[in-house]
């Protein structure tokens, strides 16, 4: 759950810096991120900011993405309604992902508005496990990179930010 929610372009611009980078962190969890992104501002429009927040997660190390990609929820734990089977399958393929790869199993369908069907995500482990090391890793930053655009979203709230109360 972010703390900053609907917030707005224009008031997001107009944070001070540390509350901007605080808020950002939320979204991806790097400092290095969040302070880039930060002094980024003022964005013109969300195109804007989101072109950034792509533009700095690329420019982070695979050691960085890393540790952010270990800082999101394991598939078989995002959902507490999920039988005890298929929360197994979804830890073991995430598990046998890990093992491949090096770095968590990282899918942006488990952070959207209208949740996910867990076969859906045992298929994308299973097709993904065929990828060659580098596609994986430009894979698992691109639903990274989804991720934060999901994340900014709710940060932004709709055009205009939502009234105050």
């Amino acid at each position: 759950m972010l703390m900053h929610q609907g917030l707005g372009l224009e008031t997001f611009n107009d944070l001070p810096r540390r509350k901007a980078v605080h808020a950002l962190y939320e979204c991806c969890c790097s400092v290095a991120w969040a302070s880039r992104v930060a002094d980024g501002r003022g964005y013109r429009s969300r195109a804007e900011l989101f072109s950034t927040a792509d533009a700095e997660l690329a420019e982070l190390s695979d050691r960085g993405i890393d540790s952010l990609a270990s800082t999101l929820p394991e598939p078989g734990k995002v959902c507490a309604a999920m039988d005890s089977n298929t929360r197994a399958a979804l830890g073991t393929a995430a598990r046998a992902y890990e093992e491949r790869f090096g770095f968590p199993y990282v899918a942006s369908v488990m952070f959207g508005p209208e949740g996910f069907e867990p076969r859906e995500i045992l298929v994308d482990l299973g097709h993904r496990l065929d990828n060659d090391d580098r596609t994986e890793r430009k894979v698992m930053r691109n639903e990274l990179a989804e991720i934060n655009h999901i994340r900014l979203d709710r940060l932004l709230g709709p055009e205009g930010g939502w009234p105050p109360y």
